[in-house]
């Protein structure tokens, strides 16, 4: 049923379901009920370059939509019709633009597990999983504010590292989108939003602490491959993922070294000094095992003779990262170049290895320290002779 009025509450109330009711005062303007008690109001026009007929909904009956303030809404929404918009084509292509979760599934295949590292994609779809899609997962990507990752990036202000991990791959999110049309270019609503102060945590062992360590590592009864996997990372500076994964076919015991053909930062060259190589000469080799540790072994593997490890040994603050500082930091103290250490433990970036400047510098005292004494002494001259 269809009548034409000036459409009103009166008109709202008589309205029976299926009827609509045209208004006589703007064309295209109408109100409509359902079958069920509901009423709309609507918007029928043309578009400017089609010339196709569209159906735009206002909204229902009810705060705010009443006759008056939805009139007000038609007529600004044909003036924008009449300068080439298509409000109901656009709010179609709003419904159809993809959700967070639907960009991160796509993400994931195209982007992380296309170019990144496994170990790399394996923790973007943890923090999706974990942190992102249960705040964010159903918001469309274009819908996404500033305020909406601000405020995600703040609630995880107890755990910052995971916060700035979070943020970076949100930000890396949101340019993807970008790329994919998703979103308009330079509308990352990353932009701006502050990180977290992170303070890198560093804990160098002592000479007496390393006696300790190697003691307990001498008495440990468990799997021989538990105190090889701890002396490989304090004797190499490697990465405990490097050693997890190291594999016989990489090690060159003539040349002192193990070429990985992939690594954190590309492919790379552990050295292995003389302690290492006793190590590796030590551990039996598997027929048809292409691994050093019998196995591609996960962190799972040395976490807990680990943990009893460092306790039998008293370094229960100690974690298995620290004893690739712990080499490192022997070495800045021996007198080594940061150059040359950051050779050793695979830096790509100079600044990654200033971490260690302090204690370079301690060598370098004592040099000068010496050498002043020495002019000092010269200085004297015979006054200073007994």
């Amino acid at each position: 049923m269809s009548e034409r009025k000036r459409i009103g509450l009166r008109e709202i109330r008589a309205l029976r379901p299926g009827g609509i009711v045209w208004d006589t005062g703007l064309p295209g303007f109408a109100a409509r009920r359902q079958r069920s008690d509901a009423v709309s109001y609507v918007l029928k026009y043309r578009t400017s370059a089609g010339r196709q007929q569209r159906w735009h909904t206002i909204g229902r009956h009810g705060a705010p939509w009443t006759p008056e303030t939805a009139r007000t809404e038609a007529l600004r929404l044909l003036g924008e019709v009449a300068k080439g918009a298509d409000p109901a084509g656009a709010k179609a292509a709003a419904k159809a633009a993809p959700t967070v979760a639907e960009l991160a599934t796509r993400f994931l295949v195209e982007h992380a597990e296309a170019k990144r590292k496994p170990r790399t994609a394996r923790e973007y779809r943890r923090l999706f999983e974990k942190v992102i899609l249960p705040v964010l997962g159903r918001k469309r990507v274009a819908e996404v504010t500033r305020q909406d990752i601000a405020r995600l990036h703040h609630e995880k202000r107890a755990t910052p590292t995971e916060a700035n991990r979070t943020l970076a791959l949100l930000s890396v999110l949101f340019t993807f989108a970008e790329r994919q049309g998703d979103r308009p270019d330079g509308s990352n609503p990353c932009r701006h939003v502050e990180r977290f102060p992170q303070h890198r945590r560093e804990r160098f062992l002592s000479p007496d602490e390393l006696a300790r360590l190697g003691d307990t590592l001498a008495a440990y009864r468990g799997s021989p491959y538990h105190p090889a996997t701890i002396k490989l990372l304090v004797f190499t500076g490697a990465r405990l993922s490097e050693v997890l994964g190291l594999e016989w076919d990489w090690v060159s015991l003539e040349r002192g070294e193990a070429r990985l053909p992939d690594s954190k930062t590309g492919a790379k060259t552990i050295h292995l000094p003389p302690p290492a190589l006793e190590v590796l000469a030590r551990l039996p080799r598997l027929a048809g095992n292409p691994y050093v540790l019998g196995a591609r072994r996960s962190t799972t593997f040395i976490e807990k003779p680990w943990r009893s490890i460092r306790e039998a040994a008293g370094l229960a603050d100690v974690r298995l990262h620290d004893l690739r500082h712990a080499f490192a930091s022997v070495a800045a103290s021996a007198g080594m170049g940061l150059p040359i250490i950051g050779k050793m433990l695979g830096h790509t970036q100079a600044q990654t290895t200033q971490r260690y400047a302090h204690l370079a510098s301690d060598p370098v005292k004592a040099a000068a320290a010496a050498v002043a004494g020495k002019i000092v002494a010269a200085m004297k001259g015979t006054s200073g002779r007994g």
